[in-house]
């Protein structure tokens, strides 16, 4: 009995062994016969690899199937359904085929990193793969708590049976998530969004909103990008921003740059960041604004409000039509810093420029004022040219309108040209001051400029204080002049004064002859700037009036 009890026991020995060395041997055989893809490393176990690995998604809304794995364009997705459950990782590629066409929302999960964004983009040949709301939601795109996305090539509707206010065609929000970060919006086409044409109905609606708040987690948005995107037929806006706004919880977003757009038929604000530090708006364009905002209803082309050292350049804006304001750029209240400058604003209703401040709450926490505003080297042709009245001042369309609280506005190098009205009655005044709220602009100075008038009726002050006015040139009938230390009243001999167009390139003919009494005829303002075509501006010694730094004083 002993004997057989050992050996029993080798026996289960061996098979333990066996059994053993057989586990291993199919732990074996399961790795090898794993796809190429699968990882098999000891210290990276199979499914997290698999979890962590960057995948490309396919949507093909004429060929593809939503039961298939949509990682190959032969296994394609149909509809937006997959993209909306699933939650995208780090590296991740979504892309729509052209040609393709959505209706519904596309609303988007899950985050990159630094140097491994999510992508969305387009395949194939065609047309821009469209995405349809028809008014579903607010929103056809929606990007929320979520960040280092770069969105590309898309074309987004989101027009309802009836205009509703807050309606948008991409909305980008984020609430209470500290710094989003890496957010860029590029190449979309964004049309026919029919939002209210009422401000006070969710800001009336937009082609894009950028929104941030962050009651227990201060939130903004680092390195935001909207570039080269096409807007047209939006109501009420083109982009708008809704962000932190007061200043004893001052949280700017930062690196904000929108740039190279083209916004069309849009007849309220095109352009408008608020709560940032050092914002850049340049190279866009607006045009074409319809006459359709009711009376009261205020817009104006680019602007900033909450924001500091936002810079505003190389933009065209004309044919704004707002029923009140209605210029191509402002310079609104609690900003400082603003720079306003290498810009072409022509034919706008209301006017080139609005600086202005709300007295009735300068001091709170939301509006610390308007100071510190640079505007130069900048041209406005043919600006304020509204054919009717308005119902809050009559008969309003100064070319520069500064009113309110505003302190240190700088205007120095520009060029004005207003041809004559077509309408008797229409406003044709230069500069207007006012004080909305009670207060009057401060420390205004306009020095370098050239006013060139058809009958206009001048320039207008109050009771702003310390207003200067030197070294500018006057040409033309002005029924007001102002007490300017040092004015030339001559002709400053442009290339072409009579011509008008559309794009930079017409601003060549505004540079200054051989011989212009402008050439040396102005006073350093300064350090360290170009004018509007490149040219270095001396920072000492005479320097030239206008938009140009001729050859003879630039070195």
């Amino acid at each position: 009995m002993e004997i057989e009890r050992m050996n029993m026991q080798k026996f289960l020995i061996v098979i333990a062994v066996i059994t053993a060395f057989h586990g291993r041997v199919a732990g074996v055989e399961q790795v090898v016969n794993l796809p190429a893809n699968y990882a098999t490393s000891d210290k990276c176990p199979v499914q997290d690899q698999r979890v962590s690995r960057q995948a490309t998604y396919y949507v093909d809304a004429n060929s593809g199937n939503n039961s298939q794995s949509g990682l190959s364009p032969g296994e394609a997705w149909e509809t937006l359904y997959n993209l909306n459950k699933t939650v995208f990782k780090p590296g991740d590629r979504i892309l729509l085929r052209s040609g393709s066409s959505w209706e519904g929302q596309l609303e988007l999960k899950g985050s990159g990193t630094a140097g491994m964004p999510i992508v969305i983009d387009r395949y194939g040949d065609g047309a821009m793969p469209e995405i349809h709301g028809n008014g579903g939601k607010d929103y056809t795109l929606l990007l929320e708590n979520v960040e280092y996305w770069e969105v590309n090539n898309l074309e987004i509707t989101n027009q309802g049976k009836s205009r509703r206010g807050g309606r948008r065609g991409v909305i980008v929000r984020a609430i209470n998530m500290g710094d989003c970060r890496r957010i860029h919006l590029k190449n979309l086409v964004i049309h026919n969004v029919n939002g209210s044409l009422v401000k006070a109905e969710k800001q009336g609606g937009s082609a894009i909103l950028i929104q941030n708040h962050g009651q227990d987690i201060p939130t903004r948005f680092v390195d935001l990008l909207i570039e080269g995107c096409h807007l047209y037929r939006c109501e009420r806006n083109g982009i708008n921003f809704r962000g932190n706004t007061h200043r004893n919880a001052w949280h700017p977003s930062l690196n904000v740059v929108i740039r190279k757009n083209l916004l069309e038929e849009i007849p309220g604000d095109g352009i408008v960041p608020v709560g940032c530090d050092g914002a850049v708006v340049e190279h866009n364009v607006m045009r074409n604004c319809p006459d359709t905002l009711p009376f009261g209803q205020a817009a104006a082309g680019i602007w900033p409000w909450s924001s500091d050292n936002t810079i505003i350049q190389f933009n065209e804006v004309s044919g704004h039509n707002a029923k009140w304001d209605g210029q191509g750029f402002d310079a609104d209240f609690n900003c400082i810093g603003t720079v306003i400058q290498y810009n072409y604003s022509h034919d706008n209703a209301g006017g080139f420029l609005l600086v202005c401040n709300n007295g009735n709450t300068f001091g709170t926490s939301n509006n610390i004022g308007t100071e510190n505003t640079i505007v130069r080297y900048n041209v406005s042709i043919n600006d304020g040219i509204r054919e009717y009245p308005t119902r809050e001042n009559g008969w309003f369309t100064p070319v520069f309108h500064i009113s309110g609280p505003v302190k240190n506005t700088r205007i120095y190098n520009n060029l004005i040209i207003l041809p004559k009205k077509k309408m008797q009655k229409i406003d044709s005044a230069i500069v207007q001051f006012g004080n909305w709220g009670g207060p009057w602009p401060k420390g205004t100075s306009f020095a370098n400029n050239i006013f060139i008038a058809d009958n206009s009726s001048g320039f207008h002050s109050a009771r702003d204080e310390g207003t200067q006015f030197t070294n500018n040139c006057y040409f033309g009938q002005f029924e007001n002049l102002p007490k300017d230390t040092a004015p030339l009243f001559a002709d400053p001999k442009l290339l072409d004064a009579e011509a008008r167009g559309e794009g930079f390139e017409v601003l060549k003919n505004f540079m200054l002859q051989a011989g212009s009494p402008c050439i040396g005829a102005g006073i350093p303002v300064a350090q360290a700037i170009v004018d509007l075509f490149g040219h270095s501006v001396p920072e000492s010694g005479p320097v030239s009036i206008g938009i140009q730094e001729h050859p003879v004083t630039c070195k």
